[in-house]
């Protein structure tokens, strides 16, 4: 019966230790710091947001006149904060295109001549070769939108049918 009370003893006490340590507050009078780095290294670099498909209409006949479009916005380009940066338009799938007379191709490989210009006055070609054909900028951490004008010159129209042609957009910086 005494080792039962011992025991019995030390249960209780146990238990009255653990209460009174769980119940009290402790009022903290020291402290230590101490500190860390936090960081990113952010690299140039340019991404196309988004291209538009280019149409030059349908129900287009005979071409005897030039077919002059704007495609505002069609072009979407971002950019880090301070990076220079080139747009290029390739010369397109033609068998033997170049950027000044691209290519859409139709039925049985017959084409249709085109051109894609910088500016509203058709006069400065949208090629691949920086700082002579490309258009320039800086950007500015937010997307960039573009105009492309183009030109379907007059010239003989080939048959009837539907004409396309595939250009690849690269941005150099």
């Amino acid at each position: 019966m005494k080792l039962q009370t011992r025991l019995s003893l030390k249960v209780a006490l146990l238990g009255a230790g653990l209460l009174q340590t769980v119940g009290t507050s402790h009022a903290f009078t020291q402290n230590t710091t101490a500190t860390f780095h936090v960081g990113a290294t952010i690299v140039a670099q340019c991404i196309i947001n988004s291209t538009t498909d280019l149409s030059f209409g349908t129900g287009v006949g005979v071409i005897a006149a030039d077919i002059n479009q704007t495609f505002s916005n069609v072009l979407s380009v971002q950019c880090t904060n301070s990076t220079a940066y080139a747009i290029g338009l390739s010369a397109g799938l033609g068998a033997t295109a170049t950027v000044a007379a691209r290519q859409m191709t139709g039925p049985g490989s017959a084409t249709v001549t085109y051109a894609l210009y910088q500016d509203s006055g058709y006069s400065t070609v949208w090629g691949t070769t920086p700082a002579t054909d490309t258009v320039g900028a800086t950007g500015n951490g937010a997307p960039q939108t573009y105009t492309i004008y183009g030109k379907v010159p007059t010239q003989t129209t080939p048959a009837p049918g539907a004409y396309q042609d595939t250009i690849t957009v690269t941005v150099y910086y």
